[in-house]
């Protein structure tokens, strides 16, 4: 536990604007912390830190979970190139190793990377059978390739490739798609985490609940700073979160991605919204500003530490989670 400060309660270092809105949707007094260790954004030649084979994935889990977060998202890469993978085998790798030294909910993703088909995307729900996994809740453009000009030299030939193809990239996810997503995660137990890059988003996900394809509650992750999707802004959270405290209201539960620099005051601005927050290399490289982060712990070791600071909310056990998110247990899982 942390200690309290010198004034024996935690300061409020976002002011008290954010007092009057805090959101109505369903409540937990701890907080949530997802990491997402490599994600398929960032390419290797961005930062030497970024985790790219199955042990270095699986370590970089493990150290998150053990540094306070309760729910680790996985992606997978070529361990000899870093490019972003659907191999199963990989998948399945990964998450028996962090599952065998923690009690973190391993979350793969149904996201993969603008090299991937549907059909392999969304292949690891029936393969691992997880507890939960991302599902991402509409198309959208997905642009990369600004990160182009932060490289001075790409490592690898696939990279610049990658990045550059995002041009005239359409990351789809259509209803149709996403009907059948929701079917493959219904019958296999597991908890869809609803990825709303823009505020339609959360209205493709009101409507999906309308029609049955979705059970309450749900819990949504609001994915902000991707080229294509909502800007990285303090408004812009507070506009989400009061689109879904009227679409959802307790229906729901929500956290929060902040892109590159706005990952922390983000984070921070959710945390004492009564959110939950998202962190890892996969969504910023940076610990501070110029200094690249060593690890995703050191990320999950910062978040947790603003937190108790602005407002006192510690980090939600794994237990808590299961029992909150209504998930079916590790126990139940398929690796």
């Amino acid at each position: 536990m942390h200690p309290p400060l010198a004034s024996g309660r935690p300061v409020d270092l976002v002011g008290t604007a954010n007092q009057t809105l805090e959101s109505m949707t369903r409540s937990l007094d701890s907080l949530i912390i997802s990491c997402a260790v490599t994600g398929s954004i960032h390419t290797p030649s961005m930062s030497r830190h970024l985790p790219v084979t199955p042990d270095e994935i699986v370590e970089a889990g493990i150290d998150a979970a053990r540094a306070g977060a309760s729910i680790i998202h996985v992606h997978v890469r070529d361990p000899e190139t870093g490019e972003p993978s659907s191999d199963l085998d990989l998948f399945r790798e990964v998450a028996t190793g962090i599952k065998a030294e923690t009690e973190a909910i391993v979350q793969p993703t149904t996201g993969g990377g603008n090299n991937q088909s549907v059909q392999e995307r969304i292949a690891v729900v029936p393969a691992l059978e997880p507890e939960m996994a991302s599902c991402n809740m509409g198309s959208m453009n997905f642009g990369l390739h600004p990160m182009i000009d932060a490289v001075d030299e790409f490592e690898y030939e696939w990279e610049r490739e990658y990045l550059e193809d995002s041009r005239d990239f359409i990351f789809s996810n259509t209803f149709e798609t996403l009907e059948r997503l929701l079917a493959t995660f219904e019958r296999c137990g597991t908890r869809p985490e609803l990825e709303c890059y823009d505020v339609g988003h959360l209205y493709n996900a009101k409507h999906l609940l309308e029609e049955g394809h979705l059970d309450p509650p749900i819990h949504l992750q609001f994915v902000m700073g991707v080229l294509g999707g909502v800007g990285a802004h303090e408004a812009e959270l507070i506009h989400m979160v009061e689109t879904t405290d009227r679409l959802f209201g307790d229906d729901a539960s929500w956290s929060v991605i902040g892109g590159g620099r706005k990952q922390f005051p983000l984070c921070v601005q959710a945390a004492s919204m009564g959110g939950h927050v998202r962190v890892g290399l996969e969504d910023n490289l940076y610990l501070s500003k110029g200094e690249l982060a060593e690890s995703n712990a050191d990320q999950v070791k910062k978040i947790v530490d603003l937190a108790w600071d602005v407002t006192g909310r510690e980090p939600a056990t794994p237990a808590e989670v299961r029992e909150f998110l209504g998930l079916k247990g590790r126990d139940s899982v398929g690796f």
